[in-house]
């Protein structure tokens, strides 16, 4: 079964009406001619585009219009309306839901980390690389439970330090309901690498309640945090998987984060397929 069909139940309800416009008209593949917008695309094409977009990486103007989706800036513009409406991330809302339903989320500890990707060509939310000779590129920053589970994810200039993105990303962790009880969202623990070593931020995590594991400059490898941060980067070669963000392809900062919201939804429901 592919897995546009397979969340479909989960998403429809949260993809939000399109308002007509007649100063726009699109092509139908059956008339021939102008005739009127497209019928706002079905939940099940959306995804069913999104996800193909996403794996494959094909471009807009190669979506085959045979398979009834509309054209290439069609499907870009209901991309781009769901992305601004917060569609996936109240698909990825839901999934988590699901897995704390089933007291499958470990927030004995959670554990973060960046990617740094290549960017075709400067635009929001890219910077000069200090990793590939400053040329223009985006990070994504990803944070997961204790299994690799993504809690939240945000995308950032290149040349960002990843620390600055610690605490949103803990802000931007859903409280999911599930089970009886006050919607938990803040892990016991974070574990991160030497990127992260600031001290405010030490004490700022103290603050909230959470206990920082964080390694520290200057001290030889082989801390041991290996054993348990291994997960992440599992889940950042799953997100680089996808084609379409092992490099950013769109100068438009938000359909490059509506692919990122996408992909780290298809991940969250892998995770549900296996655990619940």
């Amino acid at each position: 079964m592919h897995a546009g069909t397979s969340i479909l139940a989960r998403l429809s309800p949260s993809v939000p009406p399109l308002e007509q416009d007649r100063t726009r008209r699109c092509r139908s593949t059956d008339a021939g001619r102008g005739d009127g917008k497209w019928p706002d695309l079905l939940a099940s094409d959306g995804v069913e585009v999104g996800v193909s977009k996403t794996i494959t990486g094909v471009e807009w103007e190669y979506l085959p219009q045979e398979l009834g989706f509309g054209s290439g800036m069609t499907c870009w513009r209901r991309l781009a309306a769901w992305n601004e409406a917060g569609v996936w991330d109240e698909l990825h809302l839901v999934l988590l839901q699901k897995l704390r339903a089933s007291k499958k989320l470990d927030w004995s500890r959670a554990v973060i980390d960046s990617s740094h990707v290549r960017a075709g060509s400067a635009g929001p939310k890219s910077g000069p690389s200090p990793v590939d000779r400053a040329r223009p590129g985006s990070k994504h920053h990803v944070l997961t439970d204790a299994q690799g589970i993504p809690l939240a994810v945000s995308l950032t200039g290149g040349n960002r330090n990843d620390v600055t993105q610690l605490l949103p990303l803990l802000d931007k962790i859903p409280a999911g309901a599930g089970i009886v009880g006050r919607p938990r969202h803040r892990p016991d623990a974070l574990l991160a690498d030497r990127g992260y070593d600031h001290d405010e931020y030490r004490r700022l995590l103290w603050q909230r309640g959470i206990r920082p594991v964080i390694a520290e400059r200057g001290m030889e490898h082989g801390s041991g945090l290996g054993i348990f941060r291994w997960v992440i980067e599992r889940t950042i070669a799953w997100l680089h998987g996808f084609r379409r963000l092992r490099i950013r392809w769109e100068r438009r900062d938000d359909i490059h984060e509506a692919f990122l919201g996408l992909a780290t939804s298809l991940i969250t429901h892998r995770h549900v397929r296996r655990l619940c």
